[in-house]
């Protein structure tokens, strides 16, 4: 009969009940443990992929492009070639091992109703509106207004269907998002960190992952700052000595290879209601 019948119930398969008409099953699924150890400061890390997220910062055009906002104002965004590069073999690489992608991306209202004056100063600091909202020379649509080509994901990064995006107007990720909860529902509690600002946006949210409780990783490659040098150094060193763990993206895909063709050629398979969940 059908209220016999026990379905899946929640928002991921990583958080869900088992439902009937007459029974409700609380035990949720427990990920078998994947863990892939990697060079790392202030010391060797092991790490699970079955409980680590992946969060791609501010990759978005206004940030990024030589014909968005940052440039314009004649800010260096050259180095973020290197990073497009170096994202788009680790993004993949990790999603196809089992560890969710969150694109984390400025997006205004275009009445920009919650954003602070404080916010708005940062960024047009003699208030001559020439910050966040503001149309620029040659564009079509305001600085980092939701929907617009600012605010969409720079070249050479290609989403997948699967993966979570997260919207925010401050520097952290965290602040008046749903973030916390996203995470939350994909029972993670390992965060590897990418994106731009080193020392702004992946910083301030980074901080605000560690006071969370989350175990933080700055991937090295997988950040750049427009910028000055030694603000990407303060950075690394605050997050190795303060917050976290500071690695490198190309040494944990090293890890994970040899982590997949081990477990391919013993053949292993893990059982239960997801591929990386036993019960």
């Amino acid at each position: 009969m059908s209220a016999d019948i026990m379905r899946p119930l929640g928002p991921t398969e990583r958080n869900s009940w088992r439902a009937s008409g007459r029974h409700v099953d609380l035990t949720r699924p427990v990920p078998a443990p994947r863990p892939v150890s990697v060079p790392a400061a202030p010391q060797r890390l092991t790490l699970d992929l079955a409980r680590t997220a992946l969060i791609v910062v501010d990759m978005q055009n206004d940030f990024c492009s030589p014909k968005g906002w940052l440039a314009s104002i004649g800010l260096d965004v050259s180095g973020v070639d290197r990073l497009i590069a170096s994202l788009a073999a680790t993004v993949p690489a990790l999603r196809a091992a089992g560890v969710p992608v969150i694109w984390l991306t400025w997006a205004s209202r275009p009445d920009r109703a919650n954003i602070p004056p404080n916010v708005l100063h940062a960024y047009d600091i003699a208030g001559e509106g020439g910050g966040i909202g503001a149309v620029l020379p040659g564009a079509d649509t305001p600085v980092l207004e939701e929907n617009s080509w600012g605010a969409a994901l720079v070249d050479g990064l290609e989403p997948a269907a699967g993966d979570i995006h997260v919207s925010k107007q401050r520097m952290s990720g965290f602040f008046d998002t749903p973030l916390d909860s996203v995470l939350r529902n994909l029972r993670v509690d390992t965060v590897l960190f990418t994106g731009v600002n080193a020392n702004q946006c992946v910083l301030a949210t980074l901080t605000d992952a560690a006071c969370l409780g989350y175990d933080a990783v700055l991937l090295e490659d997988g950040v750049a700052t427009t910028s000055p040098e030694f603000c990407l150094r303060a950075t690394l060193y605050n997050v190795e000595r303060c917050f976290g763990f500071v690695a490198r993206g190309a040494d944990l895909l090293a890890a994970v290879r040899d982590s997949t063709a081990t477990s391919a050629d013993r053949g292993a398979s893990a059982p239960g209601r997801c591929s990386a969940c036993t019960i």
